[in-house]
Protein backbone atom coordinates (compact mmCIF):
# COMPACT_ATOMS: atom_id res chain seq x y z
CA UNK A 1 0.00 0.00 0.00
CA UNK A 2 1.15 3.50 -0.90
CA UNK A 3 1.05 4.70 3.06
CA UNK A 4 0.11 2.63 5.79
CA UNK A 5 -0.71 5.24 8.10
CA UNK A 6 -3.78 6.38 5.89
CA UNK A 7 -4.51 2.87 5.96
CA UNK A 8 -4.34 2.68 9.63
CA UNK A 9 -6.05 5.79 10.18
CA UNK A 10 -9.16 3.65 8.09
CA UNK A 11 -9.20 0.88 10.66
CA UNK A 12 -8.02 3.12 14.24
CA UNK A 13 -10.30 6.21 13.44
CA UNK A 14 -12.30 4.50 11.36
CA UNK A 15 -13.36 1.48 12.83
CA UNK A 16 -12.14 2.15 16.35
CA UNK A 17 -9.15 -0.07 16.79
CA UNK A 18 -6.59 0.73 18.54
CA UNK A 19 -2.65 0.30 16.89
CA UNK A 20 0.04 -1.44 19.16
CA UNK A 21 2.42 -0.19 16.91
CA UNK A 22 3.48 2.36 14.08
CA UNK A 23 6.66 2.87 12.47
CA UNK A 24 4.92 6.61 10.73
CA UNK A 25 4.97 5.70 6.86
CA UNK A 26 6.15 2.01 7.23
CA UNK A 27 4.05 -0.06 9.11
CA UNK A 28 1.20 -0.02 11.10
CA UNK A 29 0.38 -3.16 13.51
CA UNK A 30 -3.41 -4.00 14.89
CA UNK A 31 -3.42 -7.16 17.55
CA UNK A 32 -6.57 -8.74 16.45
CA UNK A 33 -6.77 -11.50 19.10
CA UNK A 34 -4.27 -13.08 21.64
CA UNK A 35 -2.02 -14.55 18.59
CA UNK A 36 -2.80 -12.44 15.69
CA UNK A 37 -1.56 -9.33 14.57
CA UNK A 38 -2.92 -7.58 11.26
CA UNK A 39 -0.03 -5.57 9.72
CA UNK A 40 -0.16 -3.12 7.05
CA UNK A 41 3.42 -1.99 5.45
CA UNK A 42 4.22 -0.09 2.72
CA UNK A 43 4.11 -1.94 -0.63
CA UNK A 44 7.98 -1.65 -1.79
CA UNK A 45 8.83 -3.12 1.71
CA UNK A 46 6.66 -5.42 1.91
CA UNK A 47 8.17 -6.88 -2.12
CA UNK A 48 11.42 -6.68 -0.60
CA UNK A 49 10.91 -9.44 2.14
CA UNK A 50 7.92 -10.86 0.92
CA UNK A 51 8.63 -10.79 -2.63
CA UNK A 52 6.83 -9.41 -5.98
CA UNK A 53 2.91 -8.36 -5.23
CA UNK A 54 0.77 -9.71 -8.07
CA UNK A 55 -1.37 -6.94 -8.59
CA UNK A 56 -4.41 -7.29 -10.21
CA UNK A 57 -8.18 -8.03 -9.81
CA UNK A 58 -8.81 -10.57 -7.36
CA UNK A 59 -5.24 -10.69 -5.73
CA UNK A 60 -4.50 -9.02 -1.94
CA UNK A 61 -1.40 -8.27 -1.08
CA UNK A 62 -0.74 -10.16 2.05
CA UNK A 63 1.08 -12.73 4.04
CA UNK A 64 -0.09 -14.26 7.18
CA UNK A 65 2.49 -15.04 10.31
CA UNK A 66 3.39 -17.64 12.35
CA UNK A 67 5.17 -16.38 15.42
CA UNK A 68 7.69 -18.74 17.59
CA UNK A 69 9.80 -18.36 20.83
CA UNK A 70 13.46 -18.87 19.56
CA UNK A 71 15.37 -18.14 16.76
CA UNK A 72 16.43 -21.09 15.53
CA UNK A 73 12.60 -22.33 14.99
CA UNK A 74 12.60 -20.00 12.16
CA UNK A 75 14.82 -21.90 10.45
CA UNK A 76 13.07 -25.22 11.61
CA UNK A 77 9.77 -24.40 10.57
CA UNK A 78 10.99 -23.13 7.52
CA UNK A 79 12.53 -26.67 6.76
CA UNK A 80 9.23 -28.03 7.95
CA UNK A 81 7.50 -25.96 4.81
CA UNK A 82 9.98 -27.20 2.07
CA UNK A 83 9.48 -30.91 3.36
CA UNK A 84 6.23 -30.47 2.83
CA UNK A 85 5.98 -29.23 -0.48
CA UNK A 86 6.60 -25.28 0.60
CA UNK A 87 9.20 -23.32 -1.23
CA UNK A 88 11.47 -20.66 0.98
CA UNK A 89 10.60 -17.15 -0.99
CA UNK A 90 12.82 -15.12 1.62
CA UNK A 91 15.40 -17.37 3.82
CA UNK A 92 16.10 -17.10 7.64
CA UNK A 93 17.52 -13.19 8.35
CA UNK A 94 18.36 -11.63 10.98
CA UNK A 95 15.90 -8.15 10.95
CA UNK A 96 17.09 -4.42 11.88
CA UNK A 97 13.91 -4.40 14.28
CA UNK A 98 16.29 -7.74 16.44
CA UNK A 99 14.35 -10.37 15.31
CA UNK A 100 14.57 -13.58 12.83
CA UNK A 101 12.38 -14.50 10.04
CA UNK A 102 11.84 -15.91 6.84
CA UNK A 103 9.13 -16.73 4.26
CA UNK A 104 7.66 -19.49 2.12
CA UNK A 105 4.76 -19.96 0.34
CA UNK A 106 2.32 -22.55 0.70
CA UNK A 107 1.59 -25.14 -2.25
CA UNK A 108 -1.07 -22.43 -3.65
CA UNK A 109 1.18 -19.43 -3.39
CA UNK A 110 0.23 -17.83 -0.59
CA UNK A 111 2.68 -16.53 1.60
CA UNK A 112 3.95 -16.98 4.77
CA UNK A 113 6.12 -15.43 7.55
CA UNK A 114 7.76 -17.45 10.16
CA UNK A 115 8.73 -14.68 12.87
CA UNK A 116 10.67 -14.40 16.10
CA UNK A 117 10.29 -11.71 17.36
CA UNK A 118 12.13 -10.62 21.00
CA UNK A 119 9.70 -7.37 21.52
CA UNK A 120 6.70 -6.63 23.34
CA UNK A 121 4.25 -7.73 20.65
CA UNK A 122 6.23 -11.39 20.28
CA UNK A 123 6.38 -11.91 24.34
CA UNK A 124 2.55 -10.96 24.12
CA UNK A 125 2.02 -13.60 21.19
CA UNK A 126 3.93 -16.14 22.27
CA UNK A 127 2.50 -15.79 26.56
CA UNK A 128 -0.99 -15.63 24.70
CA UNK A 129 0.01 -18.91 22.54
CA UNK A 130 1.20 -20.70 25.84
CA UNK A 131 4.70 -20.60 23.85
CA UNK A 132 6.83 -19.12 27.23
Amino acid sequence: MPDPSASGRFYADGLGWEPVFEAEGEVVFFLMAPTLVLSLWRADDFEAEVGALHRGPGTAPIALAHNVPTPGEVDAVLAEAVAAGGTVIGGAQDRDWGGRSGYFADPDGYRWEVAYNPGPIGEQLMRAAGLV
